[in-house]
Parts: structure tokens; sequence; C-alpha cells
């Protein structure tokens, strides 16, 4: 069995969330997760939600904050996840003013001061990818200038494998190629071809977990975090399925 913890990133089960965000958590808790990754609180102080998750006994794999709020309000965001208690703090996406050549420099330059910050403290910033950050800007682009303009002690990166598929490279040697630079990575699958590629549970699309693991094992993931952002099925059905299939892989 693999010794790399498995998350859920709660967005898979955002409608869920919505309706009882504590229940909700539970019921992540009894699929046999070990941890989560968060997308929003749901509403709870953050002393309400250590004791969530104390209750559960899930570790907490990360959390999606804005830029904009590590820009503007980065004391209370030191402040918020110092009294929750998690390692790792994660941006989950770029405003389009922090694309374009200049904005991802922009941008490089913001999660270094952010990244330098939450170090003080003892807590790792990463950065989580979709597709747009491989469209090519002349010879290069976004994702490049982001891991060429990061300082590696300060920036790491989720690898969001389904984005690095959906945009045009192949996951595995893309970590391999940056390896050491991924804490975290986001477990999704894909089905389909061209346009109509979509999310799958893991296990049941195209993807080559196998290289995944690999990859990812031999530069010291931190955390897998299953994520699937549409799904056909319940939502917490599909959670199911993606850890039973890494389970049955002897990953979970």
């Amino acid at each position: 069995m693999s010794t790399v913890p498995i998350a859920l990133q709660l967005y898979t089960v955002r409608d869920q969330t919505a309706m009882d965000f504590p229940g909700t958590v539970h019921r992540v808790a009894e699929l046999g997760y070990a941890g989560v990754e968060l997308a929003g609180d749901g509403g709870l102080t953050a002393d309400q939600l250590r004791a969530l998750l104390d209750e559960t006994g899930l570790g907490l794999a990360g959390s999606h904050v804005p830029l904009e709020r590590m820009v503007d309000d980065l004391d209370d965001v030191i402040d918020y996840y110092q009294r929750l208690g998690s390692r790792f703090v994660g941006v989950p996406y770029l405003a389009e003013a922090y694309r374009g050549l200049e904005g991802f420099r922009t941008a490089a330059k913001a999660l270094n001061r952010a990244g330098a910050a939450l170090k003080q403290v003892g807590k790792s910033l990463y950065y989580h990818n979709h597709a747009f950050e491989f469209e090519p800007l002349g010879d290069t682009c976004g994702m490049d200038i982001l891991l060429a303009e990061t300082d590696p002690d300060l920036v790491g990166f989720e690898c969001d494998v389904y984005w690095v598929q959906y945009g045009g490279r192949d996951p595995a040697a893309f970590i391999a190629e940056n390896a050491g630079r991924f804490p975290l990575v986001h477990l999704k699958d894909m089905v389909g071809e061209g346009p109509d590629r979509t999310f799958a549970e893991v296990g049941e699309g195209k993807l080559d977990f196998q290289a995944i693991f690999e990859a990812s094992e031999a530069q010291g993931v931190s955390w897998y975090i299953v994520e699937q952002d549409v799904c056909q099925r319940p939502s917490l059905e599909s959670a199911g399925i993606s850890l039973e299939n890494l389970k049955r892989w002897g990953k979970a």
C-alpha cells in the first residue's frame, strides 16, 4: 500500500457542502479519505473548522485562497491558517489580470512574496494549475514562466494531472521534468476526445495513473488529492468510486 495519504478536494462535493458542510465532511471521512482540501470554509471559523477536522480524524491537505487575498489580506490569511493548523496554503487560479507574459511574471513575484511570508510561520505556498497556463506565449507559456520565476524554496505547485493532459502535455513527464516542485498532486481522470473531453472518476478514464504515481512519488509528493470538477453521478458516489479504484491499486 502507498504511504502517500489521499484527500478529497471538497469542491468535488460542493453541491453537498452547500446544504450541510459539517455533515458532508463527516461523509467524506466515512468513505475512507485521509484528509480534505478546502475550497471555502462553509462559513465556519478557523476554530470551528479545526474542531470538525478533529472530530472526523481528517487531515488538512491544503486550502485554496485567491491570489488577490494573498496580495491584499495576507496577514488575515496567515492568521486564519495559523489557527486552523494548515501546513499547505494554495492559490487555485489566476484572474485575467495575471495572464499574458507580464501578467504571469507579476503573478510569480506575488507568489514569491506570499510564499516568503508563509514560510516565516512554517507554512508552504502552492499554486494549482489549469490548462490556460500551457497556452503558448511566443516561445514560452505561463506555466514555464511560473516555474522559472518562482523560488522553489518559497513556492510549490499542485499538479492537476487532468489539466496538464488537457493542456497538451504528458502529466507524468511534466512532473518528472520538474521534480521536487509538486508537494501536492490532484488526481482526476478524463474521458472523451477533443472538445468532448470531460471529467471522470479516477480509474474510469484514460490517464496513465501508474506513471503519474511513479513520477509523483519519486519527487516526494506529500498528498494525493482527488478532485472531480463535474460529476455525472451523485458527487459523493463519484468520490467513493475514485477512492475504491485507488484502493484497488494499493494506493489507499
